[in-house]
């Protein structure tokens, strides 16, 4: 196979309970199937998949209810364990002999990670979970909860800038015992000017920002979906086509995050019994640069209640998108690490 033919995707459409996904194959060898978090689709693997399908059989796809992925009918509160189920589907079409496949996840789909190791563990050889943001782990579970309640009122109340913006305040302080930010080391001491991330890879980390146009008069109130749209959808023209295409098929998807994804995922209560037992087969990931944040606090108390081993990761929550091709080759040391 030549390196054209490793990287090009090979498209196809699996029929699961309730919806058609849209998924893309890449490479050869074992199966890693990669979960877009957040708002994201397929697209936002696009780089990685590339680098990693020299020695995997590279697996993405939009979730259900985003971008190519229709549900069946109306879109209602999304669940964990029903995502899951998508995966683990998709595995069996995927992996025909039953040989387990490798399993990637940042975000909400960490989340996601997490319930198929729980109840399907013969599935997994390895799974990478990214940050999930299992509130219910933090030292003040209550106060995750309120935050994300928060963001989305914002969403229904003022659209998705306005959600976006309480997200990225919220998970600016430190998280950890009493939201008490820890001592920097010294290789932390060093001041950075970094913004708040967001717990969803926004489609705005993907391109420069475009100019926005100046408001219109007055007008009647517009509904959240509405007001989804006074997030700019442009893309500069340096943008290539198809990253322009991912970006807005991003944008398009944050109404059913913000609704029906970012409550009901963020409070998930793993099932620790189950994780514990797997534990052999779970690394957690956590960015270098947003270990203080609500995520990765989150993710290193997990790893601490189930024994599993912590690796960090370039960037931070959405390193992935920061510099794919560094996050590609750590992801590529955690999956061959013994």
């Amino acid at each position: 196979m030549t390196t054209t033919d490793r990287t090009a995707p090979r498209t196809g459409l699996l029929t699961v309970d309730g919806a058609t996904l849209h998924h893309e194959v890449r490479g050869e060898g074992p199966l890693l199937v990669m979960m877009p978090g957040g708002s994201a689709d397929a697209g936002i693997y696009d780089a990685i998949a590339a680098d990693l399908a020299d020695r995997w059989t590279v697996a993405t796809f939009d979730p259900r209810g985003y971008s190519r992925s229709p549900l069946d009918g109306p879109v209602t509160e999304q669940l964990p364990a029903t995502h899951a189920d998508d995966i683990v589907r998709l595995i069996e079409v995927l992996s025909p002999d039953g040989a387990p496949a490798a399993l990637f996840g940042s975000s909400s789909s960490a989340v996601v990670a997490l319930d198929v190791l729980a109840r399907h563990p013969g599935r997994v050889s390895r799974v990478v979970a990214h940050e999930p943001p299992v509130v219910e782990l933090l030292p003040d579970p209550e106060a995750g909860r309120a935050l994300f309640a928060a963001v989305r009122e914002s969403f229904r109340r003022d659209g998705v800038t306005a959600a976006m913006t309480t997200m990225a305040e919220g998970l600016a302080p430190a998280w950890g015992e009493d939201r008490a930010a820890p001592e920097p080391t010294a290789a932390e001491a060093e001041p950075t000017a970094r913004e708040p991330e967001s717990i969803a890879p926004e489609p705005e980390a993907m391109a420069p920002e475009p100019e926005r146009a100046a408001p219109e008069p007055a007008a009647p109130a517009p509904s959240p979906q509405e007001k989804s749209q006074e997030t700019p959808q442009e893309t500069p023209p340096e943008v290539p086509p198809a990253q322009a295409e991912v970006f807005r098929r991003m944008h398009a998807n944050l109404p059913v995050f913000l609704e029906h994804v970012l409550c009901s995922f963020s409070g998930y209560a793993p099932d620790l019994a189950a994780l514990k037992d797997s534990s052999a087969h779970l690394v957690v990931g956590v960015g270098r640069d947003s270990r203080t944040l609500l995520p990765a606090v989150a993710a290193e108390a997990l790893a601490r209640r189930v024994d599993a081993r912590v690796a960090e990761f370039p960037g931070g929550h959405i390193g992935l998108t920061e510099d794919p091709r560094a996050f590609a080759a750590r992801l590529r040391d955690v999956l061959l690490a013994p």
